[in-house]
């Protein structure tokens, strides 16, 4: 035992060195977190020796996980606080929610699939995280819960973003997307800048699953 958990602690200090800070995610805030979230936690059991590869990793029902360095650089261009609400689309594993809710003073993660919204809410049951609700349902038009968020991160790509999610964001708020279709995809980070006004920065260029939703039959995040 004490050996396997050697090897994922250097497994995972080799995923921090080696993908995370060449993706010049620096946050000391950030690369803590990654280091003490424990991921492997959040892969199925037949995938825990690739719990930290550079992969999307299938989380079962034609879903994924995110690459590891495409979580940080989003987790560390959010800057998270700890007065922060967020609003999570899409939940997938329960992995991203619990690196919020790390950082946030809560999360609300909805996911479409019911399965993997159980499957993410065990996971972050027996993780110990206690700041976050997983709701089963589609967001993907938005999610009126407490709304406005301080935060929102949509976990799965879109065509366009939706103006009711600019909407449902507070003034000072900052929202993370994946606008485009393959094969030209960007990641966005979007922050309210008052009522009426936003501003939006390109991150990097990317392909990630489609969001579902009830519209969109047949994709998944």
């Amino acid at each position: 035992m004490a050996v396997v958990n050697m090897d994922m602690e250097r497994a995972r200090f080799n995923m921090i060195e080696q993908q995370i800070r060449p993706w010049q995610v620096l946050d000391p805030a950030v690369l803590d977190m990654l280091g003490e979230v424990r991921r492997e936690d959040f892969v199925p059991d037949a995938l825990k020796a690739l719990a930290f590869a550079d992969l999307e990793l299938p989380i079962g029902n034609g879903q994924t996980m995110l690459q590891p360095k495409i979580e940080a650089r989003l987790l560390q261009e959010l800057a998270v606080r700890n007065t922060d609400i967020v609003l999570e689309v899409g939940t997938g594993s329960g992995y991203m929610a619990a690196l919020l809710a790390s950082q946030a003073e809560y999360v609300f993660s909805v996911e479409i699939d019911p399965l993997l919204a159980e499957n993410a809410r065990r996971r972050l049951q027996q993780a110990g995280v206690v700041n976050v609700t997983v709701e089963t349902g589609d967001a993907s038009r938005g999610w009126s819960g407490p709304s406005p968020y301080d935060v929102i991160i949509i976990s799965g790509s879109l065509p366009e973003l939706p103006d009711v999610f600019l909407q449902q964001l507070k003034v000072g708020g900052r929202l993370v997307a994946f606008i485009g279709e393959a094969p030209v995809m960007e990641a966005r980070l979007i922050v309210r800048t008052d009522e009426q006004a936003y501003k939006t920065r390109n991150l990097f260029e990317t392909v990630v699953m489609p969001l579902t939703s009830r519209q969109r039959a047949g994709f998944v995040f």
